[in-house]
């Protein structure tokens, strides 16, 4: 099990147990944030599962798509720590991970 930090947009924070295996949706929606839509299940086609995540774990993160970087270029919330959550497996290495979930478009 790998804990995670899921921050809501009011700024209430939550650590998780996740599973590998799982997306970093997958387990903020298991967590209880209504805040985090998902509308497309985890498709990689709707960007309502955008997050932020923190700097320090960028590295540790799998290479962005095209699909997603295209999907996230329609936000106006964007920044350089976007990335969808439904893109996000959940491993060992992301121990300690802080997302927090952007703002809704």
């Amino acid at each position: 099990m790998t804990n995670i930090v899921v921050i809501g947009t009011s700024g209430n924070e939550v650590s998780v147990r996740a599973k590998p295996g799982q997306t970093i949706m997958e387990v903020i929606r298991d967590a209880g944030f209504d805040e985090l839509l998902s509308l497309c299940g985890g498709c990689c086609s709707c960007a309502t599962c955008h997050v932020y995540v923190d700097l320090e774990f960028a590295d540790r993160l799998g290479e962005m798509t095209s699909d997603e970087d295209d999907l996230l270029d329609s936000s106006s919330k964007r920044d350089g720590r976007s990335r969808l959550s439904c893109q996000l497996p959940v491993t060992p290495e992301l121990e300690g991970l802080r997302v927090t979930i952007a703002p809704e478009d």
